[in-house]
């Protein structure tokens, strides 16, 4: 199983925890500023967590059962999930590969 990992930068991120395997990562770009980074992860474990840090002070970090997160059955679903979700009509809007 897969799900699509979200960092936004001023924020928050999500960092990478035990049973969870990052499998390619995208910078999203709107109008040419990068807005935030995804990434598609597998899930190894079925009681994985995902963690998510604000990086406001005091950082508060959020430990996240990943049965939360949609999941998908292989990578090339996610990615076009991720397509669908981050393209809108003739928007200038860049997924670049990490």
């Amino acid at each position: 199983m897969y799900v699509i990992l979200t960092t936004k930068p001023g924020q928050f991120r999500t960092e990478i925890s035990d049973g969870v395997v990052p499998v390619e990562s995208y910078d999203y770009f709107f109008y040419g500023n990068k807005r935030a980074q995804f990434t598609i992860a597998e899930l190894v474990r079925d009681d994985a967590r995902i963690t998510i840090v604000e990086d406001e002070p005091p950082q508060i970090t959020n430990s996240v059962p990943s049965k939360l997160f949609e999941k998908f059955d292989t990578r090339e679903e996610a990615l076009r999930e991720l397509n669908t979700l981050t393209h809108y009509g003739s928007m200038d809007i860049v997924l670049k590969p990490v």
